[in-house]
């Protein structure tokens, strides 16, 4: 399995069910992530040193019970909780589509629609071969 993820897996916030880590996201200022600051596929907006949330993990047997939106919730709280002013993510947008595991790591433009972040540009990125947003939410 192609995880980017174990890469540089960063700060993040876990999620907890019944004093079991079920799941966990990546959040930290883009400034933090080097392979995004040099991507080709992601473009960077502005000058603003957006938080980030790069990607989740939710553990096989926790799955389709609300967690993602859980630990998008807990980023921003995070982020907002340490100065941020912007926090981005960089989605698939599977057109109200499944996404197989792999390709869900990053999320869904769904979810970050329903928590409040905006599309703010397309991406040339693609996973599990559906295109991928900035998605976008300013806090201050």
């Amino acid at each position: 399995m192609r995880d980017e993820c174990a890469n540089d897996p960063g700060p993040g916030v876990l999620v907890y069910v019944d004093d079991i880590v079920a799941g966990w996201c990546s959040i930290a200022p883009r400034t933090s992530y080097r392979r995004l600051l040099n991507s080709r596929t992601i473009p960077i907006l502005d000058d603003r040193d957006a938080w980030i949330a790069v990607c989740f993990v939710v553990r096989a047997g926790y799955r389709k019970h609300g967690l993602m939106h859980r630990l998008l919730a807990g980023a921003v709280q995070h982020a907002r909780a340490h100065g941020a002013e912007v926090v981005e993510g960089y989605p698939v947008d599977a057109g109200g589509r499944r996404v197989d595991v792999i390709s869900g790591y990053v999320g869904t433009v769904e979810l970050f629609e329903r928590a409040g972040f905006q599309r703010a540009a397309p991406t040339t990125g693609r996973s599990g071969g559906q295109p991928r947003w900035v998605m976008r939410k300013t806090l201050r």
